[in-house]
């Protein structure tokens, strides 16, 4: 069983997926929450799988805003949220499920450790098979959010590359969704060279994720 959490301020929204979840036949959920102050307790007893995370919660600000000063005791916003997650529970792997689709919010998610980002609008099969992925180790990328990176992988380079062009192969794939074993079929490799592939990319990308990879690369016209 995939043990799911699901962090949403809107109580219909939250209900709502809790409800339609608890109907997969792989899917436990163990709990839900209206905040980040809620749910970084949850999570650390839980240790869920995977974490539904909604990025805007009521009366937080967004990450936009200057930077909250120390100590400070103001409501955590989604992307704030996604690293002390990690750290309450490391192995945990959070979804961002939003309506807001704005490259800000996108890489934001992603830098801090995403490993899928749905706009809400998805549909509940679509939501099931994107936590499934995500527990699997993959991401999973919303189309349109997809586009985006796959939109700045396309622009035109000033610098040697730094990821071979295998690695970029690779990566490209990754940003399309697509598992290990689909890239190896694909690029008619093994698997265990795909992973090889993956962890050097990881490696000089400085990133923790495929998906994290993917954001960083595009970034900085690395493909």
């Amino acid at each position: 069983m995939i043990r799911v959490l699901v962090v949403d301020d809107h109580p219909v929204v939250r209900e709502g997926l809790v409800t339609v979840l608890s109907d997969e036949p792989d899917v436990q959920i163990v709990g839900s929450a209206a905040s980040a102050e809620e749910a970084l307790p949850l999570a650390a007893h839980e240790r869920p799988d995977v974490i539904l995370l909604d990025l805007e919660l009521a009366g937080a600000s967004p990450t936009s805003a200057p930077a909250r000063a120390p100590g400070s005791s103001a409501p955590l916003d989604g992307v704030e949220a996604i690293p002390r997650l990690a750290e309450a529970s490391p192995h945990t792997r959070v979804i961002v499920f939003t309506a807001y689709d704005t490259d800000e919010r996108v890489f934001g998610a992603i830098r801090a450790g995403a490993r899928g980002y749905l706009l809400k609008g998805a549909s509940v099969p679509e939501i099931a098979q994107a936590i499934r992925v995500v527990h699997a180790g993959g991401s999973a990328l919303e189309p349109r959010v997809a586009a985006k990176l796959m939109a700045e992988v396309r622009t035109p380079r000033s610098a040697a590359p730094l990821l071979t062009a295998r690695e970029q192969e690779v990566l490209r794939l990754v940003a399309q969704g697509l598992p290990n074993k689909q890239i190896a079929r694909q690029l008619s490799i093994s698997e265990r060279t795909v992973k090889f592939h993956l962890t050097s990319v990881l490696r000089k990308l400085d990133a923790d994720n495929r998906a994290q990879a993917v954001a960083q690369a595009a970034q900085r016209g690395l493909l």
